[in-house]
């Protein structure tokens, strides 16, 4: 059996200090699918040579712009040059180095939000439809087995036809004005590098986009009021929605970035006439079953542990009771992207968010903007498929 060849993948952003870039890198590596070839981490030159040292990179590979990566790379033999371009850039730039990628024949796993609005989200189609490459976006919590578990028991029907979801991500971070000292506070609270929204680009796309993947429908409508809590700040640091689903079911979203002591504390809880569920992302390799009429159950990620579908299984890589967390998610995106490129596959991987999930979470962050600023209130989510 011949030797499978690691995938080459060059990165823009992530460098010193940078606490994305390192994750990307670490979830990549996991499963040995990947080798880090080139990137231009920093505009800083300084930063972006010390992280390309510390990488062990050839410096003749470390560029000074995501540009001249592009340029170069196209320049080396192709067994040689790299296949996957990750961005993990602030937003502003999602968008124009996903297009110069994709139009180089580069395959792209970029990091959410795909774009500053609504229409350049969708500007990014054409590109990917006519060349034949790969767009995977990293909605890491779709990543986690038992997120998947979830989803499953939804559509195979535990918790018969669902009538209500909650869904919420508090975070502390920006409880005081941190612009100032915190870079990444920085540009997430400037509009011209994080977009129309703060909160809601940020983690409230993650909800979102966790609400539609487990319940396998989508948002109609929401009713929405944002809000920026810290004095002086650019973009809401704090929301919340009420929603409806195309199947009936109605539901509150709320995603807050000033609620003070809170870490990352995702959670879902949804509820059919059978049922209901819950699933924490700080407590990842648990789901909470409420079957109507019985004692709950706690079902548990892990290798052969009872209850569990295939879908949730196969992301699972150690025994139960041995945790797996966050750059396991991640990596199981990593490693599912992997293998629609080994497969030669373009447009989405299975199992992974690509463009659609995209430019939903872009026409969710304009319905929020659009609703809070209206006096009607109700906003319908245009289709966008």
């Amino acid at each position: 059996m011949a030797r499978m060849e690691k995938i080459r993948i060059g990165m823009v952003g992530g460098g010193e200090g940078a606490f994305i870039g390192a994750v990307h890198r670490h979830a990549a590596a996991l499963d040995g699918q990947y080798e880090l070839v080139c990137g231009a981490f920093s505009r800083d030159a300084g930063n972006n040579q010390r992280t390309g040292d510390s990488l062990s990179l050839d410096a003749a590979r470390v560029y000074a712009s995501w540009e001249t990566l592009l340029e170069k790379e196209l320049k080396l033999p192709e067994q040689e040059r790299m296949e996957v371009l990750v961005i993990v850039t602030p937003n502003h730039l999602h968008v124009p180095i996903s297009i110069a990628a994709m139009e180089a024949g580069f395959h792209v796993f970029c990091e959410k939000p795909a774009a500053l609005n609504l229409a350049e989200a969708k500007s990014l189609k054409s590109h990917l439809d006519n060349n034949n490459v790969l767009y995977g976006l990293a909605h890491t919590y779709i990543g986690y087995p038992m997120v998947w578990q979830a989803r499953q028991m939804v559509l195979n029907g535990q918790l018969g036809n669902v009538r209500k979801v909650y869904v919420e991500y508090p975070q502390g971070w920006l409880t005081a004005s941190e612009e100032t000292s915190n870079k990444q506070a920085s540009w997430r609270t400037d509009p011209s590098q994080s977009g129309g929204s703060g909160c809601m680009g940020d983690i409230g796309t993650h909800a979102f986009g966790l609400l539609e993947f487990i319940l396998s429908q989508k948002v109609t409508h929401l009713c929405a009021d944002l809000n920026t809590v810290v004095e002086g700040r650019r973009l809401d640091d704090d929301g919340a929605a009420l929603i409806r689903t195309e199947k009936g079911a109605s539901g509150v979203l709320i995603a807050s970035q000033v609620c003070a002591g809170e870490e990352n504390a995702l959670k879902i809880r949804v509820y059919g006439d059978k049922g209901g569920l819950e699933w924490q992302q700080m407590e990842p390799n648990s789901v909470i079953y409420r079957p109507l009429g019985e004692p709950y159950r706690v079902y548990r990620a892990g290798g052969g542990q009872p209850g569990l579908y295939d879908e949730a299984a196969a992301r699972c890589r150690t025994p139960g009771g041995h945790p797996e967390g966050y750059l396991e998610a991640m990596a199981n995106l990593y490693t599912a992207f992997a293998k629609a490129v080994r497969a030669k596959q373009t447009g989405t991987a299975e199992g992974v968010p690509g463009l659609t999930s995209g430019i939903r979470g872009m026409a969710f962050i304009d319905a929020m903007l659009s609703s809070s600023k209206s006096e009607t209130k109700w906003q319908a989510i245009p289709d966008t498929e």
